[in-house]
């Protein structure tokens, strides 16, 4: 859903993402049969997304995570990184040239830049050499580019930060990072942090699941700058619906002790070798499933070392997402 991803901002070591590789990587990397042997380190921080990676799922979590398991791209993904990167860019131009036409002509450049970053994004058309389902994507980003002038006035916006990579380290020693896709402050000094969405606004019910995202981003900013964020805004392209909510510091005390006994079971299950699958109805768009004992598969020989899990702790890999 970024130009850059969460995976990357774990990796990163300073409050800048790097252009290249990351650097000072804490999660396991994969290597081939002829490279030399990698060092696997258990990881040392948590992004939204590897929280929810782990309350989903934590064989999920470790084949991410630890084994770093290769994924197939998804066009639907690949359509949000690409939007993303078109209304960061947008914010390059003038306030009064920020219109919808100028908006959708960057597509092509971001999208062959993205290309040229991601060669892998070749296979999502390689079995369309007439480009007509190129073309329909292209043209259903273009949708949603234009559904965000219908939310929102980029002419009355003045972003302090887009795509900011941040960082902060609890009193417990976790380190929290990720990438905000943009950040407002008002003249007041009143903070908004804004996220863009291009699927569906969830219905009410699940409403909490979808702003768990922004009250983390909310947690590391007031771990930053003692501030808490005034406004949370998350806007649906692809429903054309705005999701607001105005978080007090009570709000994110309970984000952070959540986040602590989240750390505790991942730190439990990684010293264990303990990760067990949870069976959802997700598990149809996994792409590990070969891995998977859940559908008759063997996952990778777990390559930190392991130690017997203490009595009573069988149910850490349970989490769920309250």
């Amino acid at each position: 859903m970024e130009t850059r991803t969460e995976g990357e901002a774990e990796a990163c070591s300073s409050g800048v993402v790097p252009a290249g590789p990351p650097a000072g990587t804490s999660e396991a990397v994969t290597t081939g049969a002829d490279a030399p042997t990698a060092v696997v380190i258990p990881p040392a921080s948590l992004s939204p997304s590897r929280a929810g990676d782990f309350m989903q799922c934590p064989l999920l979590y470790r084949f991410r995570v630890i084994d770093r398991l290769p994924e197939k791209p998804s066009e639907a993904a690949t359509r949000g990184t690409l939007v993303h990167a078109v209304l960061e860019r947008l914010f390059d131009a003038p306030a009064a040239e920020r219109t919808a036409p100028r908006a959708k002509a960057l597509i092509p450049g971001q999208w062959d830049r993205l290309r040229e970053a991601r060669p892998e994004l070749v296979e999502l058309f390689a079995d369309d050499p007439d480009g007509e389902r190129l073309a329909r994507w292209l043209a259903e980003a273009e949708q949603l580019v234009e559904r965000w002038f219908t939310l929102e006035d980029p002419t009355c916006l003045e972003p302090a930060e887009r795509e900011l990579f941040v960082e902060a380290e609890l009193d417990s020693g976790l380190r929290l990072r990720g990438i905000i896709d943009r950040v407002d402050v008002a003249p007041t000094g009143e903070v908004r942090i804004v996220d863009y969405k291009t699927g569906k606004a969830p219905r009410p019910e699940y409403a909490e699941g979808a702003l768990f995202q922004m009250k983390f981003y909310a947690l590391v900013v007031w771990r930053l700058k003692k501030i808490v964020p005034r406004r949370l805004q998350l806007v649906y392209l692809g429903s054309g619906d705005v999701l607001t909510y105005d978080p007090v510091l009570a709000d994110l005390e309970r984000v952070e002790r959540k986040l602590l006994a989240l750390w505790d079971a991942i730190r439990l299950a990684t010293e264990t070798g303990d990760w067990r699958p949870r069976p959802t109805k997700l598990c149809g768009w996994c792409d590990h499933q070969a891995h998977c004992p859940e559908f008759g598969g063997t996952p990778p020989p777990y390559p930190l070392p392991v130690r017997a899990a203490a009595s009573g702790s069988g149910e850490h890999g349970r989490m769920g997402p309250d």
